[in-house]
């Protein structure tokens, strides 16, 4: 999975600077040359999209995702175990209801042939990202509930108060 990780990362910050760029571009077109590219903002849009969806995946790896835990820290560990596990079978039943459900979209914007406003490309296209996005993300959900099932220690929501003490320590250490 180390490859499926290193992809990830890279294509987010790909995205990440592509929109900066574009942007960037479209801002020193207009008010510098007071020319608009016509494309760009659709761009943008599509890049977008694209981190939105690949970023849900990388936030179940990196446990970046908010929720709210309150009870299940009161519960006793087998419990809450039992609830992780019910809870993670379900977000992996979600995203693949989601993405069947963005597979027949996307088939019939294939069959229709509707093309982007500004874009010759067609819409299914920069569209696949549904489907793919959301197969990604029932597969990180999948390794949770694998290292869950193996009893691993697994942690799917983001500790706010946790990291900000760690950042605290990691402030005050420092000269």
């Amino acid at each position: 999975m180390r490859w499926m990780d290193r992809l990830e990362e890279y294509f987010l910050a790909l995205m990440l600077a592509g929109m900066t760029l574009v942007t960037f571009g479209q801002v020193v077109a207009r008010y510098v040359f007071n020319y608009s590219f016509t494309w760009a903002m659709e761009l943008t849009g599509v890049m977008f999209a694209w981190m939105i969806f690949i970023g849900a995946s990388y936030g179940v790896r990196v446990s970046a995702h908010i929720g709210i835990d309150a009870l299940i820290r009161v519960m006793n560990p087998r419990l809450a175990r039992a609830v992780a596990l019910a809870a993670t079978a379900l977000c992996i039943l979600y995203s693949c209801v989601l993405a069947f459900g963005g597979w027949q979209y996307l088939s019939k914007l294939y069959t229709v042939g509707v093309y982007m406003q500004d874009i010759p490309v067609p819409q299914w296209v920069p569209k696949i990202v549904l489907p793919f996005g959301f197969i990604l993300l029932a597969l990180r959900f999948g390794v949770v509930f694998y290292k869950l099932l193996s009893g691993q220690d697994v942690h799917l929501l983001g500790d706010e108060a946790e990291d900000a003490l760690k950042m605290r320590e990691e402030m005050e250490a420092k000269p």
